[in-house]
């Protein structure tokens, strides 16, 4: 069992017609922020049971299709280190961690992203020193400043907040509106835990907050609500 097994098994199930949608859903064109990703056409369920044929494969075959020019074979590979990190031991999953740390230039699209730094970066960190949240917020890079965010996704799970608060607040001059999203989108998730902890955030960062990341935030509020925030901008 090898990344070329892999490779194969995604190729079986690609598709001309979806790859080409999906180059466009992902805005591969020149300037945009997925520019030069290559699709092959193979949406996430299939890649899912890929993955999970091939859940034991080792660390130096998930780096080939990591490094991959193809966006279904870093997503697959991604995948496979999300299963390997739900069934593994201490040892393993401080190994996952470090790989995924070496690897981030690789998680280059807002899916690669969401579907793995919850779930490895997040639940490694869940009972340990979130430093390395605070690295990230930093870079120069938006999917490293993404993986920071969204990270904290597991920790508002578990009704933890504090992270999410922070690292929000450090992205509120951000430029890119895929982090607006990404912030908008995760006070949205602390306000469904605790929506008086979102309106205090609001109350305090509305009038420093991309309209987006608000309308984000704001979408579960009764109208009146919603206008209410909407107005102080």
């Amino acid at each position: 069992m090898d990344h070329e097994d892999v490779i194969k098994s995604l190729a079986e199930v690609a598709n001309k017609k979806k790859a080409e949608i999906l180059a466009r859903f992902f805005k591969t064109g020149k300037g945009e922020y997925g520019f030069g990703d290559v699709f092959i056409g193979v949406v996430v369920p299939e890649q899912r049971t890929v993955a999970k044929k091939f859940e034991i494969l080792q660390l130096s075959e998930i780096q080939k299709l990591i490094k991959s020019k193809i966006h279904e074979h870093r997503l697959t590979a991604l995948l496979i280190l999300v299963k390997q990190f739900e069934k593994g031991d201490d040892q393993k999953r401080t190994k996952i961690y470090n790989f995924y740390l070496k690897n981030t230039k690789y998680i280059n699209n807002w899916d690669l992203v969401d579907l793995s730094a919850p779930n490895i970066i997040g639940k490694y960190l869940y009972d340990k020193p979130r430093s390395v949240l605070y690295d990230l917020v930093k870079s120069k890079s938006v999917w490293d400043r993404r993986i920071s965010i969204i990270s904290t996704f597991y920790f508002i799970k578990n009704k933890d907040f504090k992270d999410t608060l922070k690292i929000s607040e450090l992205l509120l001059s951000d430029k890119e509106p895929l982090i607006h999203k990404a912030v908008g989108w995760m006070l949205r998730e602390v306000g469904k835990k605790k929506e008086d902890i979102l309106v205090g955030f609001l109350n305090k960062y509305t009038s420093q907050m991309s309209r987006t990341s608000l309308r984000y935030s704001i979408e579960r509020f009764e109208e009146k609500k919603r206008q209410k925030f909407l107005n102080k901008i």
